[in-house]
This record gives C-alpha cells, sequence and structure tokens, in this order.
C-alpha cells in the first residue's frame, strides 16, 4: 500500500494560505488540518470547482433520455442551426471547453444563458481547449430548455439526480442578474459534504467514465475534471478552483481529499508532489 506523506503536504498547505485540508482514505479520515480563522464545519467556496458537477449530471440527464452528450446545441436552440461553426457544437465538446469560445465568463463575468448563447466563437469547435465559463452556461441553457417540461432548473435537476444521492448539501449558490444561478462557479460547501461528493464519485465511477476521458485537445481535461498530474499516481482525477480548491480522487488508493485556500500561490502539482514524497522543499 503507497504511503502518503501528509506532513509533507500539510506543511505546503499551510504555506499556501490554508483553510482546510482532510484526507481519507478506504472510508477513513486520516488527516485533517485547518487554517486558524477557519472552522471545521464552516461553508467555502469551490469557484471553478462546481464545473465538476456538470458532466456527472449530463450523464444523469443522458441516462433520464434528456439529452445526449454527442448531441449539437443547434437542435435546441435554432438560431445555431445557420452559422457554420456553431451548428457543430456538441454537448460533449461544451463540457470539455472545446466548443470553440474564447477565454472568459469567470467570476463575476459569467454571462446568463441568453447572453452566453449570443457569444461568437473564436476557434473551430472541437480544435482547441480554451478555460472558460460561457461554454458551461450555454450547456445549462441547453439543459434548463430541456427541463422546461418539468419545471425544473438545472440546479434543481443536479440536487435530485446527484447531490441527495451523494448525501451532499450545498450551503449557498450566487445567483446572476436574472435570478439563476450560474454553472461553472458559484457553489459553496463544506469540507464534508466535498467529501461526501468526492466519495460518491469514487463509488459510481464505472458509470461516470466519460468524465474521466480526455479530449483530442487537451489529455488532461475530461468533463470538468482535470486528469492526472506528474508524479501521482497514473488513475488521479481533481476538480480545481480559484484560490488552491481542490478535490482530489485516487480510485487505485481509495483515496479523497478536499483542500481549501485562499492563496493564488497555491499549486494542485506542487501539493501532490509533497503528498506522494516526490519533494521535499519548502
Amino acid at each position: 500500500m503507497a504511503e502518503l506523506a501528509i506532513a509533507d503536504a500539510v506543511a505546503y498547505a499551510r504555506a499556501h494560505g490554508l483553510h482546510a485540508l482532510v484526507v481519507e482514505r478506504d472510508g477513513r479520515a486520516v488527516a485533517a488540518e485547518y487554517g486558524e480563522s477557519f472552522l471545521p464545519d464552516e461553508p467555502h467556496a469551490l469557484y471553478s470547482g462546481t464545473k465538476s458537477f456538470w458532466g456527472v449530471a449530463a450523464l444523469s440527464a443522458q441516462d433520464d433520455g434528456l439529452l445526449r452528450l454527442d448531441e449539437p446545441v443547434a437542435e435546441t436552440f435554432a438560431e445555431w442551426r445557420t452559422d457554420p461553426w456553431k451548428r457543430r457544437v456538441t454537448l460533449r465538446m461544451l463540457l470539455s471547453l472545446t466548443a470553440g469560445f474564447g477565454f472568459g465568463g469567470l467570476g463575476a463575468s459569467v454571462p446568463v444563458y441568453q447572453r452566453a448563447l449570443d457569444i461568437p466563437l473564436k476557434d473551430e469547435p472541437g480544435t482547441r481547449f480554451t478555460y472558460g465559463g460561457v461554454p458551461l452556461q450555454v450547456f445549462g441553457a441547453v439543459l434548463a430548455r430541456k427541463l422546461e417540461s418539468r419545471r425544473q432548473s438545472p440546479h434543481d435537476y443536479l440536487r435530485e439526480r446527484v447531490l441527495d444521492a451523494a448525501g451532499v448539501r450545498v450551503a449557498g449558490w450566487r445567483t446572476l442578474g436574472d435570478g439563476t444561478s450560474p454553472l461553472p462557479t458559484g457553489a459553496s460547501l463544506r469540507a464534508g459534504d466535498w467529501l461526501a461528493y468526492g466519495r460518491w464519485v469514487l463509488r459510481e465511477r464505472a458509470s461516470l467514465q466519460c468524465c474521466f476521458e480526455s479530449s483530442s485537445a487537451n489529455a488532461r481535461y475530461g468533463l470538468g475534471w482535470w486528469l492526472g498530474v506528474s508524479g501521482a499516481p497514473e488513475d488521479l482525477v481533481y476538480a480545481s478552483g480559484s484560490g488552491g480548491q481542490g478535490l482530489y480522487l485516487i480510485p487505485s488508493l481509495d483515496v479523497t481529499i478536499v483542500h481549501f485556500g485562499r492563496s493564488n500561490s497555491y499549486r494542485h502539482e506542487a501539493f501532490l508532489k509533497r503528498l506522494f514524497g516526490k519533494s521535499r522543499k519548502p
């Protein structure tokens, strides 16, 4: 069984704005460290860690017959059918951030659904990975349209089909100017709830495999999840948010890790190298 260099990982996290670090192995907590002013049960913004919910929700919606990952957005929004690039964009491209949108739509700049649908593409669909929030908002627009007959929002559906099953309670969601909540960011969770989500994803990993398959444009990104880090087990996947938010899953070790922080100097790769004994630098 691989050993975890927890003391080294904790030292790195404390040097880079630690709020909370909880490590579980085989369903048992092996470390729980908190910053001086952060309470163990305190909710924390996930920022872009929120993206990790939506590939999972999309697979649930596919199982429910609501959508297909490879269906074009143009099947739902007729105005996309006349654009030679937009008519080729699929839901899978949106979730893998390869639809062709330029960088943007993050933080306070997340557009409402209609604004996201109106934004022109910068690149040919499927050819380039570009990090941003706009593709998730377009996916939200599609899912919202498909849920109209159920009188549900995408967030209602996520809660019913995924979060309730995982035993997760969201402490809060940001809202946009039109009263909807964003998809690429905006969720606040307690560490225990993000751990519960991670444990559930590990249990359901076989049925969620599409979330952990890369695109031809980026070998390190799936559907809302980052894939692999040098020096860590090959099957590691993680959700990432601004300021050092991380949910790390290592199926081969049955390890789930939540990190909350507040530092732009925190690096996932550096933390994981220390955790797996690959570095002893401060």
